[in-house]
């Protein structure tokens, strides 16, 4: 058997500890009840407000009205629990009288004021940076804490009598607008003085008003020549020292540039490297997620014997994340969090929406949870390291063996899970290796796991609308990911009952839709390049190409790494990468993998996951998570005038009726396919209906 290393082998080891222990209790001089004194995990619900009814008093189908609880959870984390021992620095955090560690989160629920009407299922959103993302999934308005009858909207999820719950689980998430946010303890040396290490902060300001920037952790140390302040205009541009006399830490926890008041470049990029002290611990974001839903699907009260609001009630749990939280998601199965303290599964299924094959990088010391990787922007953040995959594999760069299932696979608590990507993935964020293997393979499908491209989507939640490209060149991607989450959304329901979800939808080497990147060609290169010739882009006037896409690197972060600890910071380009590929496209330039939505099926322009940033931002470097469209001629002429080689509207389709039909047929064929709901599918026909396309 292959050696096991990095966070899996850890914990392994520590459960193994773990057993030897209990089977020799008195020897390890622990008594049972004392064990169960420190068992740890919710031990109070305090709900600070109660709106019953909300959303008006609006009626959901059989589920009938909703109310709204807000509060918070308290818990406790036994160090010595090995479901708890994987947290970097849990050892270093302060312990109350029962040997725990304590933490709050604040929790919010919407759900049948009736739970007899209700589904009996829970909706899990886990949050971005504080914030709930549900809203254009749910056909409900945006917002922290949606309220009134209009709030409510189209209510998907509520139709169906969905109990839904959210709880703070990230640090860094500000305060404020009905954020979710949660309390965790400051990690210090054993003999009570601060944990220092180095840091490192990303900074952009897209913006000529920006005087200062906070940090991410205070710093030891405000004299600048024991720190270093960078600038560059472009990503590919050699990074120029800021003289100590052109910035200052303004406090322990910002820095300025000199003289006071001088702003920032617009779009240029800064990185800070300096001693920062005081980490948190992170990681036990992870473990308040997975204490608080047991909770509510399993208890009946706390320990101070308040009842749980959900008493009874859950028979399944479904969680939902958008881009962090999916990140957060693919790391809270990896790391063994979806086994609750009872050994029980947390989660039953995961539809887990723009996360690649990339984790969070929460369980670390100084951790920025805030951080992602794009084109341009933090590709020196512990964010893209492996495992990518479900699949258990070995790494040739590292030795190491692991995969996303290895843990739960071993206790049986894997959740089902839909990994689905939209076209930027691919592009900056190495999408490909969650479903390849380290050599750049296709890989089976796990039993418990498929994948789905959205195939020209832009990394959005809703889109964004026509003609606005803001810090980008064109115009971005407006087309809506939504309908197919929710159908997706229905099958993962379905998939939990044992029917069969849709298959995978990706790109593949074995079906030559993948164009592999090619390797930045030196150590220091972090992007690497799609020849345009082998992706099969079209020459588009006005449209520039460059083609550079994310290369995953292997960073060096030092001899602490595997225990969460980041010695190099920035880390040091090994010259390793791992292949990767991106979709390839037909003859329009949009992607012939994948979920082929009608915008892409029925086309009236080019949608791209990829952009370039305008001039006045940094162009022509990557415009991060936003895509483009690019019309098509109305016309043969206008075509012919402008050089396009793609085929105008009027020789695509022979008038508005026929543009209509073939909305029609592709939204009808994907409804077939379990890939659009019925109520989806006439939203697209009657806005193509009310389209001006050949009229």
């Amino acid at each position: 058997m292959q050696a096991m290393t990095g966070f899996y082998a850890r914990a392994v080891r520590v459960v193994l500890g773990a057993a030897l222990c209990a089977a020799v209790l008195a020897a390890c001089g622990v008594s049972p009840e004392a064990k169960q004194k420190n068992a740890g995990g919710i031990t109070r619900i305090e709900i600070t407000s109660v709106e019953s009814p909300t959303f008006g008093g609006r009626v959901f189908g059989a589920a009938g009205a909703y109310e709204k609880l807000r509060g918070k959870a308290f818990g406790e984390l036994n160090p010595d629990d090995p479901r708890n021992a994987i947290i970097t620095d849990i050892r270093l955090a302060p312990r109350n009288l029962r040997g725990n560690v304590e933490y709050s989160t604040d929790i919010y629920i919407l759900k049948p004021i009736d739970l007899a009407k209700g589904n009996h299922q829970l909706f899990v959103e886990v949050n971005n940076r504080g914030n709930k993302l549900f809203g254009a999934f749910n056909q409900s308005a945006d917002g922290n804490n949606p309220t009134t009858a209009d709030d409510a909207g189209a209510g998907f999820l509520m139709n169906q009598g969905y109990t839904m719950a959210w709880n703070g689980w990230d640090p860094s998430a500000p305060a404020g607008n009905d954020n979710l946010n949660i309390s965790l303890p400051t990690v210090k040396n054993p003999d009570g003085s601060s944990i220092t290490g180095p840091a490192y902060e990303y900074i952009v300001f897209d913006n000529a008003t920006s005087l200062s920037y906070p940090l991410s952790y205070p710093a030891v140390s405000r004299e600048t020549f024991k720190a270093k302040l960078t600038l560059r205009s472009r990503l590919n541009d050699v990074p120029v020292v800021v003289p100590d006399a052109g910035w200052e830490f303004a406090s322990d926890t910002s820095i300025r540039l000199l003289p006071a008041g001088t702003p920032f470049r617009q779009s240029a990029i800064y990185e800070l490297s300096y001693n920062a002290k005081d980490p948190v611990l992170a990681g036990a974001g992870f473990a308040a997620t997975r204490d608080f839903v047991s909770f509510l699907r399993n208890d009946a009260v706390d320990r101070s014997n308040n009842r749980n609001p959900l008493a009874g009630d859950i028979k399944r749990v479904l969680a939902f994340a958008v881009s962090q939280p999916g990140r957060y998601l693919n790391d809270f199965v990896w790391l063994g969090f979806n086994e609750d303290l009872n050994r029980r599964r947390v989660f039953d299924g995961v539809v887990n929406w723009i996360a690649a094959g990339t984790g969070e990088a929460l369980n670390f010391r100084f951790a920025q949870p805030a951080r992602t990787e794009r084109n341009r922007q933090n590709h020196l953040y512990p964010e893209g390291t492996f495992p990518f995959a479900y699949a258990t594999l070995s790494d040739p760069l590292t030795g190491k063996t692991d995969g996303r299932n290895a843990r739960c696979s071993q206790t049986n608590t894997c959740p089902k899970i839909m990994a689905i990507n939209s076209s930027n993935e691919y592009w900056v964020k190495a999408g490909s290796l969650i479903h390849t293997d380290l050599h750049g393979n296709d890989l089976k499908d796990p039993d418990n796991v498929r994948f789905y491209l959205l195939s020209g989507v832009e990394h959005t939640v809703a889109g964004a609308p026509p003609n606005s490209p803001g810090v980008c060149q064109q115009p971005r991607n407006p087309t809506d990911p939504n309908p197919a989450l929710r159908a997706l959304f229905v099958a993962m329901d379905q998939w939990v009952d044992g029917i069969a979800p849709p298959d995978s939808r990706i790109p593949k080497v074995s079906d030559g839709t993948a164009v592999f990147i090619s390797s930045p060609g030196n150590s220091t290169g972090l992007l690497g390049q799609v020849p345009q010739s082998s992706l099969g882009w079209p020459t588009i006037p006005g449209v520039l190409y460059t083609g550079l896409a994310t290369s995953r690197h292997l960073f060096n972060f030092g001899p602490g790494f595997n225990k969460g600890i980041l010695d190099i910071n920035p880390p040091l380009a090994t010259g390793s990468v791992y292949p990767s590929f991106v979709p390839k496209v037909d003859a329009d330039g949009n992607e012939v993998a994948g979920i082929r939505l009608p915008a892409v099926a029925a086309p009236v322009a080019t949608i791209t996951g990829w952009a370039h940033r305008a001039a006045a931002f940094g162009g022509p470097d990557g415009c991060e998570h936003f895509g483009q469209i690019i019309p098509f001629k109305a016309t043969r002429a206008q075509r012919d005038a402008a050089a396009d080689p793609r085929l105008s509207l009027a020789e695509r389709y022979a008038g508005h009726a026929a543009y209509v039909n073939a909305v029609t047929a592709a939204a009808n064929k994907l409804a077939a396919d379990r890939l659009l709901l019925p109520a989806d599918v006439q939203r697209y026909v009657t806005n193509a209906e009310a389209s001006s396309v050949l009229k």
